[in-house]
């Protein structure tokens, strides 16, 4: 059975050929959509978010059976493609809670002490501390948009900080807030509009496409923070960017960005012309962004600790070698 594990780093090979020693693996460090020839003859193939597994790249791969995604989000990958040719997709449902929620109260804490801003200015032997005053967070309000397991960890850190937390849910888990000492919002704007610092941890969803959008930003506190270490489809760009240039926000912290594939890479923005105008746009829109000093930005970086992404490929083996013994686990099923 073949395997062609893309988005490979050096040593995955050696890992691989340990963990599965029966399995023919081939390791690429690029993504599926730049080496998808690699995997003409393939049954199972993994891979990372960034790369994209569309409808028309299924018969490119025709012997393939199982896409094993390391990460928890699968947003990446045509489900509905995949279940209509019978392949079952696999995720990494947890590897990380903590580790994502200590990346967002990193970009919290450089946003409400600038930090960026002070380093930038002491590189240059600038040791002036005019404009660097920032905030206490002890007594600050901290609005946790979704509660699963990521959410959870936040709550637990921002009640460390002394702040008051304010959470939003679909699902709002009473007994939690209970045990945790912190109160669920009945909408979303009353979040907005009460909390000095939101953060983001929902997954992206036809339903939460720009869940934070000009209206809701319009209803938000004046001053306050936005991060994001989830989805960048949950917060329309455009609208991001008048609210700091209006000063409706204070700051943003960002692990993820809309289009942000190819956001991330100058060359292909400035040589592609294959997409929409509308997404040409959202990518102009976050180059304006990382330009920003009111914004940090890190390159979905959030999960990338030592310890987490050991467990995604200890997971994503597992996963593996289920399937291969005929009991697959973890299975993502299409919506």
């Amino acid at each position: 059975m073949k395997l062609v594990f893309f988005d490979a780093h050096e040593d995955d090979a050696k890992q691989l050929a340990t963990a599965l020693p029966d399995v023919e693996a081939v390791t690429v460090s690029e993504t599926v959509q730049d080496q998808i020839t690699q995997a003409a003859d393939a049954e199972i193939i993994s891979v990372f978010v960034t790369s994209e597994i569309t409808a028309d790249m299924l018969p490119k791969m025709p012997q393939l059976k199982l896409i094993v995604a390391r990460s928890a989000g699968v947003d990446h990958i045509d489900m509905e493609a995949c279940a209509k040719r019978g392949i079952v997709v696999t995720n990494v449902p947890h590897y990380g809670e903590r580790t994502v929620a200590e990346h967002a109260f990193a970009l919290i804490l450089a946003l409400s002490r600038k930090i960026f801003q002070s380093y930038e200015r002491t590189e240059k032997m600038n040791f002036d501390r005019e404009g660097l005053m920032g905030f206490d967070l002890s007594g600050k309000t901290l609005g946790v948009i979704g509660t699963g397991n990521i959410g959870r960890n936040v709550i637990t850190i921002g009640l460390g900080f002394g702040m008051k937390v304010l959470a939003f849910d679909v699902s709002p888990d009473k007994e939690l807030a209970k045990e945790r000492d912190f109160t669920y919002a009945e909408t979303l704007e009353e979040l907005l509009a009460a909390s000095d610092v939101v953060t983001l941890h929902v997954p992206y969803l036809e339903s939460t496409h720009h869940l934070i959008n000009k209206e809701r930003l319009e209803q938000i506190k004046p001053g306050a923070l936005l991060v994001n270490t989830a989805r960048g489809g949950l917060i329309d760009t455009e609208a991001l960017l008048w609210a700091l240039q209006e000063k409706k926000l204070a700051g943003a912290g960002l692990d993820v960005l809309e289009e942000e594939h190819d956001t991330y890479d100058r060359i292909e923005f400035l040589s592609q012309d294959t997409h929409q105008t509308n997404d040409l746009m959202t990518m102009l829109r976050n180059h304006v962004l990382v330009a920003r000093t009111d914004v940090i930005i890190t390159p979905h970086n959030a999960f990338n600790s030592k310890e987490a992404v050991q467990r995604i490929f200890d997971t994503s083996v597992a996963n593996i070698s289920s399937y291969v013994a005929g009991s697959p686990q973890n299975v993502v099923e299409a919506k």
